[in-house]
């Protein structure tokens, strides 16, 4: 019996922040799979190994968790006054759905080093030392995003001292500036920041209860709950949640119906179509605890602590998006994630999560009423581990 050959697509397999993804240029892509569609979804997943019963990727390039099971294409932007189109593809580990529904903040460290060494930004525009700024187009939710890459001998520069928890060995600093990070105007409660209307919200969550939830569309739609009204105390780490199947089966409820409360979704039943968005998050104000790499966090460190689920499980540090959540919600006095780090007005903030902690600063201000963020700022990472071709069964798609 005869069958397909094996083909090869041009592939770059990058570390940036706290995940990993698989790069791809659209113009690499095969014909079918350059626009949005079934060929497209049935490639990414051939590449990352999904869907996959055992859970754990073994035929692909996923890892198996949720930060790991990531892949991106860029391409030259269509975009007046950006250098690039960054399209995320959130990948299920074991189900056949590739989620679009928002970015990766994490992966967007590596977006404007991977196009600058993939010939995606004019090379007038490279300095041969100092910083390249990279004007992206984040073509998932709209929005810009500026990354400020080091270049050395009008190359991109990776290594470095700059020390990022969640991650062993440090880099180079990528910083990231997310310009109007709130709303990403999706469904009925596109438009508004907080699509309730509400800082707080009582959140009704059937076989769960009702507690105080802070909603907000802000670097990805979150929602915030307190540590203390669902039984935690937020110095969690994964083991204690991941393995805990109620605990897994209550935080997806309270995401499902945060959704329909958002407007995200018509109904609950929609929440499993759309496992990239939202998130949830848990905060608590600051305690003393060990890091999943031993280190010791100090309540004097923080302002407070935040744990936040991903496709279905706790995060092992915290997703770069919803760190833009964590710090725009911050900068808005009576949210819950505010209050959790002592109230009143601030800039930036220091947040405990379960790798260790991590600063971001934004820009909020109140205009007629509505609250406004002009852009939050964040410093990651990012690293090429593997570079080259990826190979796929020429059948796949």
């Amino acid at each position: 019996m005869a069958h397909v050959p094996q083909i090869r697509v041009p592939a770059t397999y990058i570390r940036g922040g706290t995940s990993k993804g698989v790069f791809f240029r659209l113009q690499d892509l095969p014909q079918a799979c350059q626009v949005s569609g079934e060929a497209r979804d049935k490639l990414l997943l051939r590449v990352i190994g999904s869907p996959d019963p055992y859970g754990k990727q073994i035929d692909g390039m996923g890892g198996a968790t949720s930060s790991t099971s990531k892949t991106v294409i860029l391409a030259k932007s269509e975009k007046a006054d950006h250098d690039v189109d960054y399209l995320f593809g959130q990948v299920s580990i074991d189900k056949a759905f590739v989620d679009w529904s928002g970015n990766c903040g994490n992966l967007s460290a590596a977006v404007g080093a991977f196009a600058i060494s993939g010939g995606l930004v004019d090379a007038r525009r490279i300095p041969q030392n100092g910083t390249c700024t990279v004007r992206i187009w984040q073509a998932n939710i709209g929005k810009t995003i500026i990354a400020h890459v080091p270049i050395t001998n009008g190359e991109v520069q990776e290594t470095g001292d700059f020390e990022l928890d969640g991650v062993t060995f440090p880099a180079a600093e990528v910083q990231l500036e997310f310009l109007d990070p709130a709303d990403e105007g999706e469904g009925e409660g596109g438009g508004s920041m907080f699509p309730t209307g509400n800082l707080v919200d009582d959140l009704e969550v059937p076989g769960v209860g009702t507690f105080k939830a802070t909603m907000i569309n802000a670097g990805i739609p979150t929602i915030f709950v307190n540590a203390e009204d669902i039984g935690y105390t937020g110095i969690e780490l994964q083991e204690a949640i991941n393995g805990d199947a109620k605990a897994l089966t209550m935080f997806e409820t309270i995401r499902a119906y945060g959704a329909l409360c958002m407007g995200l979704i018509a109904n609950v039943d929609e929440a499993a179509k759309r496992q990239h968005t939202p998130k949830v998050a848990f905060v608590a104000k600051p305690k003393d605890y060990v890091a999943s790499s031993g280190k010791p966090v100090a309540a004097a460190d923080v302002d407070l602590l935040v744990r936040a689920l991903s496709m279905g499980k706790l995060h092992h540090a915290m997703m770069g998006t919803a760190a833009v959540a964590i710090g725009t919600a911050a900068a808005i006095p009576g949210t819950l994630v505010n209050l959790a780090a002592g109230g009143g007005e601030r800039s930036a903030v220091r947040f405990g999560h379960p790798s260790g902690t991590l600063r971001v600063g934004a820009e909020a201000k109140q205009v007629d009423g509505e609250w406004t963020v002009t852009k939050a700022i964040m410093s990651r990472s990012a690293r090429v581990l593997m570079e080259g071709w990826v190979r796929v069964p020429g059948d796949a798609f």
